[in-house]
């Protein structure tokens, strides 16, 4: 089975989706992120889907839940690069996203992480 890297960058973790994110591996990668958060005391977490072409109602829903998750952990999500398209078709399925943050590209994102540790 692929697995998405997990990466740690201080108290942040990063996962730059650059697959095809088929929904066993993207259950894969929520269950992988929830531990690497618990395991590691992260508090903050960058999901980078920019290399994503299409996002369909589940993939959407899970993006969604994993911020939730991560926020009972104790760590803010964003999620950055999200293509107009994906935006669009997320929009169209009616795919409600509460408490995802995003921001249009990993410095971008970062630095919304960054500020939000601070208003901590």
């Amino acid at each position: 089975m692929d697995r998405i890297p997990i990466l740690r960058m201080g108290d942040v973790l990063l996962v730059t989706i650059q697959v095809d994110l088929h929904d066993q591996v993207a259950m894969q990668l929520q269950n992988d992120l929830t531990c690497e958060i618990q395991r590691l005391g992260a508090k903050g977490v960058l999901i980078d889907i920019s290399a994503l072409e299409m996002v369909d109602s589940f993939i959407g829903r899970l993006i969604a839940d994993t911020s939730s998750m991560s926020r009972v952990l104790d760590a803010q999500t964003v999620v950055v690069g999200m293509r107009p398209a994906v935006a669009i078709t997320l929009v169209e399925l009616g795919v409600a996203m509460p408490g995802v943050r995003t921001a249009l590209n990993v410095e971008k994102g970062m630095a919304l992480l960054a500020a939000s540790r601070l208003e901590d």
